[in-house]
């Protein structure tokens, strides 16, 4: 590991912590050059499949851009961050254990849509209004119909 401070190559490791869901390992590391430490954070890389647009091009899979549009959907809602969180997370891995290289951003939207379903409505209209771009008022009167429908069911 190259240090931050004087770019010496070797070091020693004075700590090593998992983080909570043990996905992260947390590493005090020290100089052997200059003695000062600092701290590196390690995670397994996983290959997430590549994201095809309506048009064809092919972009890298973005954690932060799903949680940021999960985040707008469930602005001003009741929904806490760590259950953002975990939407986020099981979507990610949902995606790595397809086992596909390439996933249509399509799949992506209807996925996001099915955990906002089950985090809020109010949110998962929010974000069917924007993914679905509804035209009128009546495609958005019809998606809550089968909201509403769906909720029947489930009583």
């Amino acid at each position: 590991m190259k240090c931050p401070f004087c770019a010496y190559m070797e070091d020693k490791v004075i700590d090593s912590r998992l983080s909570q869901d043990g996905a992260t390992t947390r590493r005090r590391r020290e100089c052997l050059n200059c003695a000062k430490r600092f701290t590196t954070y390690e995670r397994v890389e996983e290959t997430l499949p590549l994201i095809v647009k309506k048009d064809g091009a092919r972009e890298v899979f973005d954690r932060l851009k799903l949680l940021g549009g999960i985040m707008k959907s469930c602005e001003k809602r009741p929904v806490s961050g760590d259950d953002i969180e975990k939407a986020v997370d099981a979507l990610e891995s949902r995606f790595l254990e397809s086992g596909e290289k390439e996933i249509a951003s399509s799949a992506v939207g209807e996925a996001v849509m099915e955990e906002l379903k089950r985090l809020d409505e109010v949110a998962y209209v929010r974000f069917a209004s924007v993914y679905r771009e509804f035209r009128d008022i009546n495609e958005f009167m019809k998606e809550l119909k089968d909201l509403l429908d769906v909720k029947k069911k489930d009583r």
